[in-house]
């Protein structure tokens, strides 16, 4: 593409590919100098040059200027960057529908739902924490939001796939960052909010305005769907152009759950959505991912699938990796692994895990907490645990330059009643917990999820992952090293 075709008065210079990230070797690319968390991109104008860019597009004075090089100043490079990359890769948002999930907890269980059941009437997509996958491509994740180049190059690929529609969780620092400024979203969901990235946002106000944005810029011909039983749930609305839908359990709404069950392997509910009632079954267990799979119902029902439709797929819906994930290797007690890793996630999980374990059992809980990250939340962590778990474990989750035994001594420093141990190696505590689990007991083992890496001191370095730790420590520990056990 000729640059004459994304900027007026500039030299016609074939471009070839965009720029963000200044370490990457990008020949003919336009560098985009973005302000991010840490860096200033004018800094590394230099570094970019060497790799490639023959267009800067910046915002403030550059110290050097070299004659073979392009150089545009604009008032917001943000702004500009997003208008660039949707024109560079051929608008591809347009040409799907956009499913967009923002808030605390539930953004990659609700992505995942709809992408899931969606996927039986037309292929789609998902860009989030646990993946990027479509039609037969599933790669790992970049951020929960990816960078704006790389998002509209996901995207344009799931176009030439012939990928119809996606789900995107969007992240409130994605959101903040500008990384979702072009994309056009369809449907955007409100799942909820409680305290997170306060370390970044530095209120809880600054962190529902940074949500908020992705409806104030929700098109007319949108959809807003926000839960009314959040206390934010109506607030993230106000300003909203786009069509208003509701859903809720303890509040009317557009999609209510007017009754549930919640069992052990599955919840039983009644659905009452335009003066009509359904009883429906699922194999998804928990309050929390009613809400989830109520989102869900209503993002497809506004697409224009029935809820008739969906009934066949509510009790098929796909093990979302990470999230509430039973690990059944026929072990006699509940193993359960999960992302969660705000206050309200860890307090959901364990209000599950004291559902399902009978009284005279106990609640083993596995945590850490990552470094460099929102460290006020530690110590209430550790009074979360205090109040539902019976023996808690505290281990590494990517500590980055942080030391594991700092970090866990200040999640101790909410436990006041409940015995717990420090065990810096993840794997140990996983074992651990495994060797003093009895018949009935539940094990919670919270913070990583699906992740297959860890950060440390000097960056993100592979880790197995819980699921899997917790499965071979299983077939160790009872069935002996390297057998097989077959369930009955």
């Amino acid at each position: 593409m000729k640059l004459t075709e994304l900027f007026n008065d500039v030299p016609e210079v074939e471009i070839q590919s965009l720029m963000a990230d200044s370490r990457k070797k990008r020949p003919d690319s336009i560098f985009f100098c973005e302000k991010g968390m840490m860096f200033d991109g004018h800094r590394f104008v230099e570094q970019a040059i060497e790799n490639g860019a023959k267009v800067i597009v910046h915002s403030e004075p550059l110290k050097n200027i070299h004659p073979d090089i392009t150089y545009i100043k604009v008032k917001d490079v943000n702004a500009v960057f997003n208008k660039v990359a949707d024109k560079f890769y051929g608008y591809p948002s347009h040409k799907l529908r956009m499913f967009g999930i923002t808030g605390t907890n539930g953004k990659s269980s609700t992505a995942c739902i709809i992408r899931d059941i969606l996927n039986d009437f037309k292929p789609t997509g998902y860009i989030g924490t646990i993946s990027i996958s479509y039609g037969n491509v599933k790669l790992l994740p970049l951020l929960t939001t990816p960078d704006i180049d790389d998002l509209h190059g996901i995207l344009a690929d799931m176009v030439s796939a012939g990928i119809e529609c996606c789900t995107l969780e969007a992240s409130s620092i994605g959101i903040e960052q500008g990384r979702v400024g072009s994309v056009d979203f369809d449907v955007a969901i409100f799942t909820n909010l409680t305290h997170d990235h306060l370390d970044y946002h530095g209120t809880v106000e600054n962190y529902f305005m940074a949500k908020k944005q992705l409806f104030d810029t929700l098109k007319e011909e949108g959809i807003a769907l926000t839960n009314i039983d959040d206390p934010y749930g109506a607030k993230i609305v106000a300003d909203c152009k786009a069509k208003v839908v509701t859903y809720g359990i303890e509040s009317p709404a557009d999609y209510q759950i007017t009754k549930y069950q919640l069992l052990k392997d599955k919840t039983i509910f009644t659905l009452r959505c335009n003066e009509m009632e359904y009883e429906l079954s699922t194999n998804l267990v928990g309050k929390f991912n009613l809400y989830n799979l109520l989102a869900s119902i209503a993002a497809l029902h506004q697409s224009g699938i029935s809820i008739t439709q969906m009934l066949d797929h509510m009790n098929h819906i796909k093990q979302i990796e990470g999230r509430v994930e039973r690990i059944d290797e026929g072990q006699p007690f509940n193993i359960i692994v999960d992302f969660a890793h705000t206050p309200d996630g860890i307090q959901q999980l364990c209000r599950f895990a004291t559902a399902i374990t009978p009284k005279e059992n106990r609640i083993i809980a596995i945590t850490g907490s990552a470094g460099k990250r929102d460290t006020v939340k530690r110590p209430v962590f550790g009074e979360l645990l205090d109040n539902y778990a019976d023996m808690i474990i505290l281990t590494e989750d990517d500590p980055r330059d942080e030391k594991v035994i700092d970090i866990c001594n200040d999640i101790a420093k909410g436990i006041h009643h409940t015995p717990y141990l420090i065990i810096e190696d993840r794997y140990q505590a996983i074992q651990q917990a495994i060797e003093i689990a009895s018949e009935k007991d539940t094990i919670l083992i919270l913070g990583k999820g699906d992740e297959r890496f860890m950060y440390h001191e000097f960056g993100r370095e592979p880790y197995e992952g819980d699921d899997t730790i917790a499965r071979e420590v299983v077939h160790k520990y009872y069935f002996g090293e390297g057998e097989e056990y077959e369930k009955e």
